[in-house]
């Protein structure tokens, strides 16, 4: 069975977990990414591919983000 891929599909609860999940991802690709450049074992287009990756996700929780923060009417 497949969840909703549409962020307004889903409940807050889900959305906390999958924001978890989410940030879990870009810190782990971040230790890659650092730990590839240290020892100079990535060549330029892996390194690439890694951030573009990482800058996906951050997209991602910033939109979960955003659904998740109440608006606030000034």
């Amino acid at each position: 069975m497949n969840a909703p891929t549409d962020i307004s599909m889903k409940t807050n609860e889900v959305l906390r977990v999958e924001l978890e999940v989410l940030r879990r991802e870009h810190r782990d690709l971040d230790d890659a990414i650092h730990a590839l450049v240290e020892k100079g074992t990535a060549d330029q287009f892996t390194l690439q591919r890694l951030k573009r990756s990482k800058l996906r996700l951050k997209d991602k929780i910033a939109i979960i983000e955003d659904r998740l923060t109440p608006d606030i009417i000034a």
